[in-house]
């Protein structure tokens, strides 16, 4: 079996409840899947939301913060929370994690984005599993816009992997995959299993630029996913509510959306 380089995205509504609270069978599971995968002889990168509504949830806000100090405070606390549980899950399959926020510069300024790749191939090396997120506690500008919000590090995961120079790029959402039509509103919707070439016509499925929702909230899954391919690294949308569907992506099975990487 080939040993490929995964990133993996998990995003909020995966790693939390319907109340806010961290969701913890889900993400002892996943960290269990992805200890096993790098046991496979994979190397493992996980970038992870959640960290504002943890926090919120922990600091008893009784409403998603609107304001910019708090919802920094909020992602501060919630990142705290959120590597301290991923350490003790994935501590529980003897495995080491490191926890990596990124702001923007950190990728458009060469001489940072020089340092960064080596400090994830320092970590690969070693067999560390890096921890991925936005420093959403001290850079306004990755939590300022109702866009970026709503992305919950889609786009993050694949300037990641491009940075990594990934193999693939799993993107773990709360639907099953890339629908024809949104698979909430319409029970006629049918999966699309494999896209060949990203254009203007997926992205009008997904909702158009003007679109903050789209379909089924893909705009910006369909974005990630543009990035990632057009530096041949396959790309792959699927549901995370079960962690263990990842055994299946790595055996290379027909799972979710399949978006084919640009040779």
């Amino acid at each position: 079996m080939k040993k490929d380089r995964i990133v993996v995205k998990v995003g909020t509504s995966t790693l939390t409840n319907e109340l806010g609270n961290s969701n913890l069978r889900t993400m002892e599971k996943l960290a269990m899947v992805l200890a096993d995968i790098q046991n496979m002889g994979h190397e493992v990168i996980l970038v992870s939301s959640g960290a504002i509504a943890v926090g919120a949830n922990k600091m008893h806000l009784k409403e998603k913060p609107s304001t910019m100090r708090m919802k920094q405070a909020a992602a501060a606390v919630g990142q705290c929370t959120n590597m301290f549980l991923y350490d003790k899950f994935f501590g529980y399959y003897d495995k080491t994690v490191a926890q990596i926020l990124l702001n923007a510069e950190d990728i458009t300024q060469e001489e940072k984005k020089e340092n960064l790749s080596n400090t994830f191939s320092a970590l690969l090396e070693q067999g560390v599993i890096p921890v991925v997120n936005e420093n959403d506690s001290v850079s306004y500008t990755e939590i300022e816009s109702e866009e970026r919000l709503f992305s919950d590090n889609d786009v993050l995961s694949a300037v990641v992997a491009v940075l990594c120079q990934a193999d693939k790029l799993i993107i773990l959402s709360d639907i099953d995959g890339f629908f024809d039509k949104d698979p909430r509103l319409f029970k006629d919707a049918k999966l699309i299993s494999r896209i060949e070439r990203i254009d203007d016509s997926v992205y009008k499925l997904a909702g158009g630029a003007g679109s903050r929702r789209g379909t089924g909230g893909m705009r910006t899954k369909i974005q990630a996913a543009d990035l990632a391919t057009a530096q041949g690294i396959e790309t792959i949308v699927t549901n995370g509510k079960n962690p263990e569907i990842l055994y299946r992506v790595v055996d290379g099975e027909s799972v979710g959306t399949h978006f084919v990487g640009v040779n």
